[in-house]
């Protein structure tokens, strides 16, 4: 539901240098966003995102590819709740203004949930999406995600369920295969996100992120669009 890309392509680049510094990706604080000039500015869009997925699949690596930090080289497990904040200007489709998506990543160690239960509730609270990720090298955390959603899934939420699968570029070895996705997918009525390694850094890493972030965003731009009751095709983004 966005133009695929367009970050990259010639209107874009405004866009793309005010999340960049020095061609490594900007890093946000709390109360900082990209700075942009008058002429360019765009409504932002705020989102927060519960990822969720088996232990060392590979949850803490994506993120951080995402959103352009150093990835970690050795598998750690998440102590506690990390949030990563990550800025992606896109243009949905049929408008002619971009929008700029605040993306708020809450991953959180399975160790962790399973120790302090008050860390799933805080993870749900005003989620707008669950990120469920398994490792295409890891069929049990594949089959899990049925029995993972509905422990995630707070009653009374309808949050915007999003299946990412990692480590794709290692097909060879895949312990999960296309079938095995396709049966998913035809299940869920969803389209599963594929990953793999090399996401580079600065805007070699821009273009490895792109594809699963206008992916992402579009998905939360047409359900904001249909939960207003208005057809996501041909409309423009909000007004400031």
């Amino acid at each position: 539901m966005v133009e695929p890309g367009w970050l990259l392509s010639p209107p874009g680049r405004p866009y793309l240098a005010s999340i960049l510094h020095k061609n490594q990706r900007r890093v946000f604080g709390l109360l900082e966003r990209p700075a942009l000039p008058p002429a360019l500015s765009v409504p932002t869009l705020t989102y927060k995102l519960f990822v969720s997925g088996r232990s060392a699949v590979g949850k803490t690596a994506l993120v951080a590819a995402l959103a352009g930090t150093p990835v970690p080289p050795t598998h750690r497990e998440t102590l506690g709740i990390e949030v990563s904040t990550l800025f992606w200007p896109a243009t949905p489709l049929g408008s002619e203004r971009p929008v700029l998506f605040q993306l708020q990543f809450w991953d959180c160690g399975e160790s962790a949930l399973r120790k302090f239960e008050h860390l799933l509730p805080a993870c749900q609270e005003e989620v707008d999406a669950i990120l469920l990720v398994f490792s295409f090298t890891d069929r049990a955390s594949f089959e899990e995600l049925p029995a993972r959603l509905a422990r995630v899934l707070q009653p009374g939420q309808d949050p915007l369920r999003v299946v990412v699968g990692t480590r794709f570029d290692l097909c060879p070895r895949t312990a999960v295969t296309e079938a095995d996705v396709a049966a998913l997918e035809d299940t869920w009525g969803l389209r599963v996100l594929r990953v793999g390694g090399g996401c580079g850094v600065g805007r070699a890493g821009v273009v490895w992120a792109a594809p699963l972030l206008d992916a992402l965003v579009g998905q939360l731009w047409q359900r904001d669009q249909m939960a207003a009751g208005v057809s996501p095709e041909g409309r423009g983004p909000p007004q400031d």
